[in-house]
């Protein structure tokens, strides 16, 4: 008998493998570069990208602002500094050939000096003393050449003390002392107050050029923000057929407005240091240099008639000097004719001076240089003086003019530097506002 076979059972197709969770697997990877790139698929990862890419912006320009009001600010605040050191510095080396000058004229007297040129003179080094010291509080890098010049000054009035003992007595070593006291002050004292002075001006001129450099921190950061915000409302409008959005806008107006009151402010206060660098700075630096060559004319005066008939050299100096006064007092611009007819009226009497000395009246020309009553008014020392006051208060008021400009373009700036990083956020937040309100209608 013959079994029936059954047909075999139907081949059952394979099963895809599953998953942990039972489900298939993605094509994509489920990973987080996969998970990155489906946030910013389609049009609402467009929107997320643009989101980013102005908030980023925002941020970068309250930054960019902040930085560029703090620059600003404190290259004013470093300048007003540094021309306030200068000052200092021109006035140690006014003091000091105003001293120098002093001795000098005093010399030629004889015996015991005038008791107000000898209190002068002593004033004079005291003042100098008192500003390197306040110098070198006020700028710890010139700490060193000041404390070199104070030793030089120790030197010279050692030398000065003795040229006045021997002077007293009658004896002709004094002379010789004055001149080795003249030689210290001119090549070890006063080579280091011009090399204090020249590293000043150099520090003034760069804080001059870093004022406007603020400028071009919020112009840039501004215009580029703005290109950002331009486009992603260009796009925005395009996308969602609306054509504007206003969080965005608002966004974009603040830093428009930001950056307009910024620019003007800072572009103003960099005008106000150039004016305050072309004119009062430049006649503060004139009249100061003019004072300083003044001085050392008037010891030259004395020089030649103390080295009696053989100081050549130093009438060559006193005439180096002299052009000097007259160059930098035409550099001054404002300066008043009175400053001008003063400085005169002494070279006049110089005049007077040297032709009694050369011609052989030298005891008329010492009454005209120290001020004699048997030479009347018409005395060097009377011509100096005006000279010397006038100019001192023409100095004072154009340096005060210095501080007063910069102080006052430093407090014309409005408060960005901080609150540009506020502003920064705000922008941004805006941004976020304004896009979250479009990706909402794609939930």
């Amino acid at each position: 008998m013959t079994q029936t076979q059954s047909a075999p059972p139907p081949s059952v197709a394979a099963a895809p493998p599953q998953g942990a969770a039972g489900q298939a697997p993605n094509a994509r990877s489920a990973g987080p570069r996969g998970a990155v790139a489906q946030w910013f698929e389609g049009t609402p990862g467009r929107m997320r990208a643009f989101l980013i890419l102005a908030a980023a912006m925002s941020v970068v320009f309250g930054l960019a602002a902040a930085q560029g009001f703090s620059q600003a600010d404190g290259s004013l605040e470093r300048a007003q500094a540094n021309t306030a050191q200068l000052v200092r510095i021109q006035a140690i080396h006014t003091n000091l050939v105003s001293a120098n000058a002093d001795a000098t004229n005093a010399f030629l007297v004889g015996g015991l000096e005038p008791p107000e040129q000898r209190a002068h003179f002593v004033n004079s080094m005291a003042a100098a003393a008192g500003l390197i010291a306040d110098a070198a509080s006020a700028q710890p890098a010139d700490r060193e050449v000041l404390g070199a010049l104070n030793k030089t000054l120790v030197t010279y009035q050692g030398l000065i003390e003795q040229a006045r003992a021997n002077n007293r007595q009658g004896l002709p070593i004094g002379s010789q002392y004055l001149k080795d006291a003249n030689s210290v002050l001119q090549n070890d004292s006063l080579p280091l107050v011009k090399a204090l002075v020249q590293a000043n001006e150099q520090r003034v001129d760069t804080e001059f050029d870093g004022i406007g450099k603020g400028t071009i921190w919020i112009l840039v950061g501004g215009l580029l923000s703005l290109v950002v915000f331009v486009i992603t409302l260009r796009w925005l409008a395009r996308r969602t057929h609306r054509y504007l959005n206003l969080p965005i806008a608002a966004g974009a107006a603040l830093v428009l407005l930001t950056t307009i009151i910024g620019g003007v402010s800072l572009a103003s206060a960099s005008g106000v240091a150039k004016d305050t660098r072309s004119s009062e700075y430049e006649r503060t630096l004139a009249l100061s240099r003019a004072r300083i060559a003044a001085y050392d004319a008037r010891s030259n005066e004395s020089l030649t008639l103390i080295a009696r008939g053989s100081g050549d050299a130093f009438d060559k100096a006193y005439t180096a000097a002299a052009a000097e006064v007259d160059n930098q007092l035409g550099k001054s611009s404002g300066t008043t004719d009175g400053l001008q007819d003063a400085w005169g009226e002494y070279k006049r009497v110089h005049g007077e001076v040297r032709k009694a000395d050369t011609g052989g009246n030298w005891d008329g020309a010492v009454a005209m240089a120290v001020g004699d009553p048997k030479a009347g008014d018409n005395n060097s020392a009377n011509a100096f003086g005006e000279f010397d006051t006038a100019s001192s208060q023409q100095l004072t008021a154009s340096s005060d003019a210095v501080a007063g400009d910069l102080t006052d373009a430093r407090d014309g700036l409005p408060p960005i530097g901080w609150l540009g990083i506020p502003i920064g956020i705000v922008a941004a937040l805006l941004v976020a506002w304004g896009m979250s309100q479009r990706l909402e209608e794609y939930r």
